[in-house]
């Protein structure tokens, strides 16, 4: 069972459905604490900016989810948009609502999600999440 819900009236096709089913991988993996998978997910120079204006590498982030200092528990994906700069870059747009616990403390936050996908050797990568 998938702890990640996609709440729109749109259907998704094409290179659409793919950034947005990588995006859905991402958040389920962030979840299960799946480092492989975020491994696997992200580019090597990935930038996550946390909605405070902390800024964290992929290391930095893989390390802190692993650990237990973010904990992420449901994610619900609000209308998702995937604008193209070309066949290889993609914007991913959304307003996210997660069940977590980071840095201790326990809610619900609903975050707005910018995320750069690059298309590399065939596959969408994440390039930087922005929140």
């Amino acid at each position: 069972m998938s702890d990640v819900e996609i709440l729109s009236k749109r259907t998704f096709g094409g290179a659409e459905k793919e950034v947005l089913d990588r995006f859905v991988e991402y958040q389920q993996a962030l979840i299960d604490k799946n480092e492989d998978k975020l491994n696997e997910l992200m580019a090597d120079d990935y930038i996550l900016t946390h909605m405070s204006g902390k800024k964290q590498t992929k290391a930095q982030f893989i390390e802190e989810v692993m650990n237990g200092t973010l904990n992420y528990f449901k994610s619900e994906i609000l209308d998702p948009n995937i604008l193209f700069d070309d066949d290889e870059n993609a914007t991913f747009i959304s307003d996210v609502t997660l069940t977590a616990r980071v840095y201790g403390a326990s809610g619900v936050w609903t975050i707005d999600t910018v995320m750069d996908f690059k298309k590399i050797n065939g596959e969408w990568i994440i390039g930087k999440w922005d929140t």
